[in-house]
């Protein structure tokens, strides 16, 4: 299960994003071979929860599938569960979605939300939080990722074993780069999971979306760089 942290330029209450979210529908029609289909865009089952502002959004998207020798228009729904969370003075968005579908959707919630683009960013993990988060459980490390090293023709690296925090080649590479995702077993909740510099998690252990919601908000929000 993957999912992405987006923070919200202007703190607001969660009574305010109800409101704007709540019953939200938008229909659009395409046309796809001649045909007009009918798009779909809605905001369900919104409520309240100790997490935050929970709810699921769902959308339609054209795919073009292969029959006889054509390609034909068959629309798909998909689904995301999200979460809006209070946190040390600004508001998260939490998808639970792939990250390029994330992505699109944290920016149709910037226009519900704030009428256009730009009212919903990207998170920021420092090097040193994703450091210092795989080496309170050093032997649960799976795989380091580096970036920006200074190795010309370079660009990435990463380490992959046991205890990695203890060997020479993770000293080594700490002082060529930074470390931008980690894979490690969660000291808490004993999950498997990845995390990037840029607030994509996934839980490659099996649960559900509720205890991947409770994990981001009790073990990646403190990781996240704030500027209020």
């Amino acid at each position: 299960m993957a999912g992405k942290i987006f923070r919200l330029t202007e703190k607001l209450k969660l009574s305010d994003l109800e409101g704007k979210l709540k019953g939200f529908r938008r229909e659009e029609e395409v046309e796809e071979e001649g045909r007009r289909i009918q798009l779909v865009t809605e905001v369900e089952r919104v409520s309240r929860t100790d997490l935050g502002l929970e709810g699921v959004i769902s959308y339609d998207k054209v795919l073009r599938l292969p029959r006889r020798g054509e390609l034909v228009p068959v629309v798909r729904t998909y689904t995301a569960p999200f979460l809006f969370s209070p946190y040390r003075g600004l508001t998260l968005l939490t998808v639970v979605e792939k990250k390029h579908r994330a992505d699109r959707l944290a920016d149709l919630f910037s226009e519900i939300i704030f009428g256009g683009l730009g009212g919903i960013l990207e998170v920021r993990i420092p090097p040193e939080n994703l450091q210092r988060y795989h080496e309170e459980n050093p032997e649960g490390t799976k795989v380091v990722f580096f970036e920006k090293l200074d190795f010309p023709g370079i660009e990435k690296l990463s380490l992959y074993g046991e205890s990695l925090s203890s060997t020479s080649a993770y000293s080594e590479m700490l002082g060529h780069g930074q470390i931008w995702y980690v894979v490690v077993t969660s000291k808490r909740y004993g999950y498997v999971v990845g995390v990037t510099g840029n607030g994509i998690v996934t839980i490659f252990s099996r649960v559900e979306v509720e205890d991947f919601l409770r994990y981001v908000v009790d073990e990646v929000f403190p990781l996240i760089a704030f500027q209020p």
